[in-house]
């Protein structure tokens, strides 16, 4: 049992996947009013905790990522998603730095989410309250608590994490050193919410659905889930590859995308692996939290508010061919940033791999995150010296 703030957690271990528990005497929270107890919290680390505690980074995944940014899957065999950026002489060197990630509340790798089973022994399915990006991020902060852990040297995170950093240091400026936002934004665009309702629909249609209660019946929309991941696929090349596949597909008197997981990306969330290790309900409570993502809009419309004050430092990193997350999205969060009269960088980096490309070998991307990095770790060490902490 882990002591925290007043919280106790219970440190669980089941089939590889580490979680931390949260019984009904401390509850999370909702922006909905509604409360989630018990609340449980999957994650992973990498490397270790130093003596003052202050060389934690807590990296957040995107919309279909997990827990395990630099380690296989032991449930799906999946490889890391991140190996490139998280791990040994790597960006985020994990032989400097303690690395935390979490599997998203609502997610499907060991969080609370529409597949747990709920106090009455039935999975949650629809029943599960809706959840936004902010509590997300509180119930991350619940877990970092319970680690013992009371500020945070980085947040980072691409996409749905990259929402989630932002949050971070909005609503705990004083929890976190350095902000690293890498394709993102600070609300979620027309153009993505249209693309995940298609996602939505294609689920919702699919005769398996079962009006969410699949688990009970013991089936699962793969038809759905598969078209949805189909979209997001689409979503995250560059417009260029978009054509050239499409090209292709005309070329070969068929018509789609069958092909898209032949691509770096695709390798790493192939449909069939994707629809066995994600939970159709997760996609429909995940997205609709993206959707539903506009951090300006509580700080009376004014983006520049949500930072105002705050002592973060924050790099905000585009890939000049992402059309899910285009470049003047990410710098209008340097912008606020800057009005805000935060300390931040913009780095625009050339890259023909569209809005995946954080995932692949990109060494501008690699060589700018690592400055960001190495630059804040420098000036860390200055402020603990001058006993700041």
């Amino acid at each position: 049992m882990i002591h925290a703030g007043g919280a106790a957690a219970k440190l669980q271990a089941a089939g590889g996947v580490r979680s931390l528990s949260f019984d009904a005497s401390s509850p999370l929270q909702l922006q909905s009013g509604e409360t989630l107890a018990p609340l449980t919290v999957a994650f992973e680390t990498y490397g270790a905790l130093n003596h003052e505690r202050t060389n934690a980074v807590l990296v957040c995944h995107a919309l279909g990522g997990d827990q395990f940014v630099a380690s296989p899957n032991p449930v799906t065999g999946r490889p890391a998603w991140w190996p490139r950026i998280v791990g040994p002489g790597r960006p985020i060197d994990t032989n400097r730095y303690f690395v935390i990630c979490a599997n998203t509340l609502g997610g499907s790798m060991g969080s609370t989410g529409p597949g747990t089973i709920a106090p009455d022994g039935q999975p949650y399915g629809l029943r599960l309250p809706p959840i936004t990006i902010g509590d997300t991020v509180r119930a991350q902060a619940m877990l970092i608590e319970a680690l013992g852990i009371q500020n945070l040297f980085l947040v980072i995170g691409a996409g749905m994490g990259g929402m989630q950093a932002l949050n971070w240091a909005s609503a705990y400026p004083k929890r976190v050193f350095a902000c690293a936002t890498v394709a993102a934004a600070a609300k979620q665009s027309a153009q993505n919410i249209a693309l995940a309702e298609l996602g939505r629909q294609a689920i919702m249609a699919d005769p398996e659905w079962r009006n969410g209660a699949y688990l009970t019946h013991g089936v699962r929309p793969t038809r759905g889930i598969a078209v949805a991941r189909t979209a997001a696929a689409i979503a995250g090349l560059s417009a260029r590859d978009v054509r050239a596949r499409f090209d292709n597909a005309r070329t070969k008197e068929r018509f789609g995308f069958a092909s898209v997981d032949s691509d770096a990306a695709g390798a790493r969330t192939n449909s069939a692996g994707y629809i066995d290790r994600f939970d159709a309900n997760s996609y429909l409570y995940l997205s609709r939290a993206m959707d539903g993502f506009d951090l300006g809009r509580d700080f009376g419309g004014e983006l520049s508010n949500a930072f105002r004050g705050a002592e973060t430092r924050h790099g905000v990193f585009a890939f000049s061919s992402d059309w899910r997350y285009p470049i003047e999205e990410s710098r209008e969060v340097a912008r606020a940033l800057i009005a805000a009269g935060a300390e931040a960088s913009f780095v625009e980096i050339k890259s023909e791999h569209g809005h995946d490309a954080f995932l692949g070998d990109e060494p501008a991307f690699e060589a700018a995150l690592t400055g960001f990095i190495d630059a804040a770790a420098a000036a860390r060490a200055l402020a603990l010296q001058g006993g700041a902490g």
